[in-house]
Order: structure tokens, then C-alpha cells, then sequence
């Protein structure tokens, strides 16, 4: 048995349906070092230094979401022994998992500032934009902070001294505070010598305040604030203080039974009973006072290994707001403008170019115009009787909403399912539901026990004596935003029984209905595992009669234990197993007698990675399939997914002679698994070009400078 420095050791006699593998990644393990990845790209100095500050950024809001939703699950199984989490194949002890996390967690926080520190900062301040301290401000810049500061930043602030009169108030998930140790200069009788006192950082004000001068220069709000701390506590002599910055446990978990009439207030409550969930996280600045941080620990009921000392500031996040400064093109990635598919040019009537041929589009390379094409003109058509859609991550703007509202507004027809549980969008889901609501949009939140994660649309047109049916399908968000910066593959299609699964599905999300014989469309939670499953063995079956077999998965995530043990056993018949998982892989690859014919890569790139592609054979036998759902227990059981077919032959050709070629290819952006749980860079072999897949299908998608200057 193979034990690597990420592996988890698994009792292989147990009986869980999993006893054919011996050993399995653990789900978060595994996704830290996906985690590890992005902060790659943010070390990589090929890459530009305006792009490397975004993955600092990205690696911040990673980890802060994992700490909100994994760690504190862990946690709860720890120290509350509750919490139920999603299943995973290893056994991994709680303690144990919790412990060997948090420690891959401080490794990486600290070269995230190594990084920041020793690379980024010094080599950015070389082209203008600099973080200055308090100290380095010149007589104008001090003047200017000075003003800031009266007029804008002291009459939001309020300092809090803690003593048994003035309780520890609730501080805010992800907030920003100042915490310090106070010594009053007139003691009170009785009262205590010292005080803990806190002042939260106001989130309505930009953290980073531009300073007068030629260059881009910026003095955090907590050090203009930090800097006159003396006289939010007049009285009293500031012993000491830090930057502080609580996360909490942020998995807001909606029990069915317990709604009993209103779903998106049920959301509401619960959304403000987060606010207080147990920290999972203390940071603290670097060389923050021990008995301060202490005290804090003491105060948030959290263990040493929870606190982090942060060597510059805290929350990265912030510094997303560097990547969009003006007259920096030279350190961002080139601008590209996605080009309109062949088929649906500028202006084309959606519905005819549908009506003669089923159209594949290839995010971000393509662009999203024509989904929000497909929807808008939808909206104003007489013809178009009825719209039914999908909604998981719709955005704060969203002309697709829009467009819905509009079709409502003029009479159709218009069915809007809202997933209010979409993690963290759940505000954002609420606000356009109410919305759609006035607007005269048939609002339907799905199911209480199952989140509807499918992506789907379904426009109902009269068309002389009869209706037809346009469906879109989707790997990803009805979103113009991400689909920006997120790859994923959308379907249209007339096609007659496509149109007929797809307004099942509409009557099972809307009305429960059921029995329907599903003609194209495999749906989870009932059938889509199984199939998978199956599609799976089926290859296996070929290779051990001899015949060609082959399977090819691009998803973001490979947990569940019962497609994992499959593929084992598809390899050991000789099935060759190309995974591309950017996430989360559970699987081991590349052990001999357990999976020497599985192949893992992962792409870490410009664009994230996001689309699902499912192909099983080879040849014009192959059958290619697009879906929303990843492999894990919880796409397969606990939400509404769908994975459809391409059947259109020049379409799956290119799939499988274009698009997964140039992803399999990749040996700049990709990395390969290994069988510890590691991942290596892929480099080029015998002389081979450098090839990174993103760029080079940007280069084939992308509208030219010429064709850009004649639209």
C-alpha cells in the first residue's frame, strides 16, 4: 500500500460498498491543495504581476469559504460532535483530519505572504502602487489623511471597552477590528486596571484610501485608523493593539420539516442567525501582543492552532480592487472579446438558427451574448406563449432576470425556479425572487430536501399550427458575469424529445410531477448516479472482452466512493481513464493492480475551470455527455442535476477532436496527480511546443483587433 504525505489509510475490510479500493484522498485534504494550486499561479512570475495579485486574491476568498463551510463542519464533529457532513470515501478521524488541515492551512497562509511580501509588494511598487504605513506619508499625503479621517471615517467608528457593565459585543463574520489592551489614566473604583477594547474597521468605507501624488498610492483604513487610536479612547493609554478578523461557521442548513409556510423567510431567519454561529478562525497581525491574543482566544473559545499571525494585512480579498486600476494594461492579462458563434452572429433570429441544427457554445470563448440573445428575444416575441428557467447564481445584475421580468410584464407565460439555497447567493436569490414576484413571474423555490442545480431553459413558441419547444442546457450559471471568467459548454436544441424531458422537469419542480419515461435528459437524484455507473462498466465490460474502451471525465470534483470503485475496476480491465479535475479528486491514480490506467490533471489558469464533459468510448461509437452535476454524493442524491447527450455529429467532433485534445494537451497550465495525493507540473516531452489550452483556444475564439475595429 501507497502512503503519501496527503493519503488517508483506509480499513479495507469494512463493509461500506467501498471495500474494492484500498485507500482514497480525503475530500478537503485534497481540495487544500487545489487551494495550493491557485496560490501557484500567484508565485509563478511568468505570470503577470496584476494577475498574481488577483490569485492572492482568490486564494483569500478560497480559504474563507472552506474555513466557513468544511472547517466548521469538521469543528462541530470535534468539539460539538454534531454537524452532519457530506460523506466521503477515507475514514479520516475527525481530530486527526481537523489537526493535519489546519496545519496545511498555516503552511500555506504563510507562503501566501511570503509571497506577497517578498515578491509582490517590492516588484509593484517598482511600477507605481504602493501600501504605505502611517510613518512614510509625505507632508500633503498626512494632511489628506488627516481630512479623511474628521470628515469621513470618525463619525462611522465606535469604540468599545469591555468590561462586565459593557459585555463583549458580537463580532462580525469576516469583519475587521482593531482589538487593544487599555490602561484608563483615572482607574475606576473597582473596575479593572486593563480593558480589552475593539473598534470594527466599517465596512461601507473602502478599505484602501488612494493618497494625493503622481503615483498609486494607498494607506489601509486600519492603519489611518490604528494611528489615532488615542483618540477614540481619550483617557486612556493604548498598551497595546492589533488587527484582528473573526470567521464564523457560515453553512446555513435549512430543515424542511421545520418550514412550514414560507421558504425564502425561512432563508431570511436563517441567514441572520449566522451572525451567531461559532469562529472558527482568529487572524491577528504579525508580533500582535500574546497576552492581547490570548485574552481573544480566551473570549472566542478558540485553540492555538485556530489563530493566525498574518505577516501584512489581513484579508487579501482587498487587493482584487488593484486589478482593476486604469493604466496598468501592461501588468493584466491581454483583453479578449469572446467571439459570437458561427451560427448566432450579432442580430440573428435565435429560434430559426435553432430550428436547423442544434448550436454548442464554448464559454467564455464564446460568448454569452447569445444566451442573453436567446432570452431577450424570447421576451419581446408575440409567438413566445410561455419561458420556464432555472436560476442557481443569477448575480446582482443580471440581464437574463431582466429579460424574464420583461417576458412577464408583456403577458407570457414565465416560470422562474429560484434556488434560495445557492451558498451565499442566498440574499442575492431572495432579492430577485420578490422581484420576479411583482413583476408577474411565477416564482417556484423547488424542493425543501434537494437544491435544483441543473441549468435549463425552456421557451415555448407558436409557430403556424403548432408549438415548438427551444431548449438551453447548461454546465454553468445563468450568469453574464462569471461566464466572463468561468468555462463552461451551453446546448441549444428543437429537438422533439429534448423538449419533452425538459418540460417534465418543469412539472416535476413545479408541481411534483412524476413518471415520466425520460427520453434524453438523465436526472439526478434518481438516475443519474446509476447511469454514470453504468456508462462506467460498460467500458469495462468492452476491455475485458478486448475491444477498445476508454473514458474521459472533465468535472470539478471526484468524491463519491461508488464511481471511484468503478473506475478501479474499469482500470484494471484495462479501460484508459483521463480524469481532468480541478478540484477535489478522492481518487488515487497511477497504483499499480488498483488504477494504473487513470490519469489525473488538473488546469489552474486564467479562467476557471468549470464546464462538465462525460465521454465514454471511442470512435463514432463515443457517447458525449454535457452536464451541471460533478461526481460527488451530494450532485447524485441531494440536488436536482441533469446530464445530457450530444448528439449532433459535427458537434461531438468537435468535443472530442478539438476542445478535449487541447485540454489533454496542456503542459503549462496543467498539473498531474500523483499517487501520494501530489500534483507536478506537466512540461512539454521530446521537443514538444509549450502548449496552455486556454490561450489557444482563446486564440481560435477570440474577435481580432481588425474585425473588433469593424463591428
Amino acid at each position: 500500500m501507497i502512503v503519501g504525505p496527503f493519503m488517508a489509510v483506509v480499513d479495507e475490510s469494512r463493509e461500506s460498498g467501498l471495500e474494492s479500493a484500498p485507500q482514497y484522498i480525503n475530500r478537503d485534504v485534497s481540495w487544500l491543495e487545489f487551494n495550493a494550486r491557485v496560490l501557484e499561479e500567484a508565485e509563478d512570475e511568468s505570470n503577470p504581476l496584476l494577475e498574481r495579485v488577483k490569485f492572492l486574491s482568490i486564494f483569500s476568498s478560497n480559504l474563507d469559504e472552506f474555513m466557513m463551510v468544511r472547517v466548521s463542519g469538521i469543528r462541530s464533529l470535534v468539539f460539538h460532535e454534531a454537524h452532519a457532513m457530506e460523506e466521503t470515501p477515507d475514514r479520516s478521524a475527525p481530530r486527526d483530519l481537523f489537526d493535519r488541515i489546519h496545519d496545511r492551512i498555516h503552511q500555506l497562509v504563510d507562503r501566501q505572504y511570503a509571497c506577497l511580501q517578498q515578491a509582490v509588494l517590492p516588484t509593484i511598487a517598482g511600477h507605481g502602487i504602493r501600501l504605505r504605513d502611517p510613518d512614510e506619508l509625505s507632508k500633503a499625503q498626512q494632511q489628506h489623511v488627516e481630512e479623511h479621517f474628521e470628515q469621513t471615517v470618525f463619525p462611522v467608528l465606535t469604540p468599545m471597552a469591555i468590561d462586565p457593565s459593557h459585555p463583549t459585543p458580537q463580532l462580525q463574520n469576516r469583519g475587521l477590528y482593531l482589538a487593544a489592551m487599555i490602561q484608563p489614566f483615572q482607574r475606576r473604583r473597582g473596575g479593572p486596571k486593563r480593558l480589552l477594547a475593539v473598534v470594527q474597521i466599517p465596512a461601507v468605507l473602502p478599505r484602501l484610501v488612494p493618497l494625493p501624488g503622481d503615483d498609486d498610492d494607498f494607506i489601509l483604513l486600519d492603519r489611518l485608523v490604528a494611528s489615532r487610536l488615542d483618540r477614540l479612547f481619550g483617557g486612556s493609554e493604548i498598551v497595546c493593539w492589533t488587527t484582528i478578523r473573526i470567521t464564523r461557521d457560515a453553512d446555513l442548513d435549512i430543515d424542511g420539516d421545520e418550514v412550514m409556510h414560507d421558504l425564502s423567510q425561512a432563508i431570511e431567519e436563517g441567514l441572520k442567525a449566522l451572525k451567531h454561529r461559532n469562529p472558527v478562525r482568529l487572524e491577528v497581525s504579525a508580533g500582535a501582543d500574546q497576552k492581547l491574543v490570548d485574552t481573544l482566544a480566551e473570549q472566542l473559545q478558540l485553540e492555538q492552532r485556530e489563530i493566525y499571525h498574518v505577516d501584512g494585512p489581513l484579508d487579501l480579498t482587498i487587493l482584487m480592487a488593484w486589478h482593476g486600476l486604469p493604466a496598468y494594461e501592461h501588468l493584466r492579462d491581454a483583453p479578449f472579446t469572446p467571439r459570437r458563434p458561427a451560427e448566432l452572429p450579432e442580430g440573428a433570429d435565435v429560434f430559426a438558427a435553432v430550428r436547423k441544427r442544434d448550436i454548442l457554445v464554448h464559454h467564455p470563448y464564446e460568448s454569452f451574448g447569445c444566451v442573453v440573445d436567446f432570452l431577450e428575444q424570447a421576451a419581446a416575441d408575440p409567438n413566445v406563449l410561455a419561458i420556464k428557467q432555472t436560476l442557481y447564481r443569477s448575480g446582482s445584475e443580471s440581464p437574463i432576470v431582466r429579460a424574464l421580468m420583461n417576458a412577464a410584464e408583456a403577458g407570457k407565460n414565465v416560470t422562474a425556479v429560484v434556488e434560495l439555497k445557492a451558498r451565499f447567493d442566498e440574499r442575492t436569490n431572495v432579492g430577485w425572487a420578490r422581484q420576479m414576484e411583482q413583476a408577474g413571474v411565477h416564482v417556484v423555490f423547488g424542493f425543501l430536501d434537494l437544491k435544483t442545480h441543473c441549468k435549463i431553459t425552456l421557451v415555448v413558441r407558436q409557430e403556424g399550427s403548432r408549438l415548438r419547444r427551444y431548449v438551453h442546457l447548461g454546465t454553468g450559471n445563468y450568469n453574464s458575469a462569471t461566464a466572463k471568467i468561468y468555462t463552461d459548454l451551453g446546448l441549444f436544441t428543437s429537438r422533439q424529445k429534448f423538449g419533452d424531458d425538459a418540460t417534465a422537469l418543469f412539472n416535476m419542480l413545479t408541481g411534483y410531477s412524476l413518471g415520466h419515461q425520460w427520453k434524453r435528459l438523465i436526472i439526478a437524484p434518481h438516475d443519474l448516479q446509476p447511469k454514470t455507473i453504468d456508462l462506467i462498466r460498460r467500458e469495462t465490460e468492452k476491455a475485458v472482452s478486448g475491444q477498445p474502451a476508454r473514458i474521459f471525465a472533465k468535472l470539478n470534483s471526484l468524491v463519491d466512493g461508488q464511481v471511484i470503485d468503478a473506475l478501479y475496476e474499469a482500470s484494471q480491465a484495462g479501460v484508459e481513464v483521463d480524469l481532468l479535475c480541478r478540484g477535489s479528486c478522492c481518487l488515487v491514480p497511477g497504483v499499480p493492480g488498483l488504477s494504473e490506467n487513470i490519469r489525473v490533471r488538473s488546469i489552474i489558469d486564467r479562467f476557471l475551470e468549470h464546464s462538465r464533459i462525460y465521454i465514454f468510448g471511442t470512435g463514432d461509437e463515443a457517447e458525449i455527455y454535457l452536464s451541471s452535476a460533478d461526481w460527488m454524493p451530494r450532485n447524485f442524491r441531494r440536488r436536482v442535476e441533469a446530464m445530457f447527450p450530444i448528439l449532433e455529429p459535427s458537434l461531438k467532433a468537435r468535443i472530442v477532436d478539438s476542445i478535449v485534445p487541447i485540454l489533454l494537451g496542456d503542459n503549462v497550465k496543467a498539473r498531474v496527480m500523483q499517487p501520494d495525493g501530489s500534483y507536478i507540473h506537466s512540461t512539454p516531452e521530446n521537443g514538444a511546443p509549450p502548449l496552455r489550452a486556454q490561450m489557444q483556444l482563446l486564440d481560435e475564439h477570440s474577435v481580432s483587433e481588425s474585425e473588433d475595429a469593424g463591428a
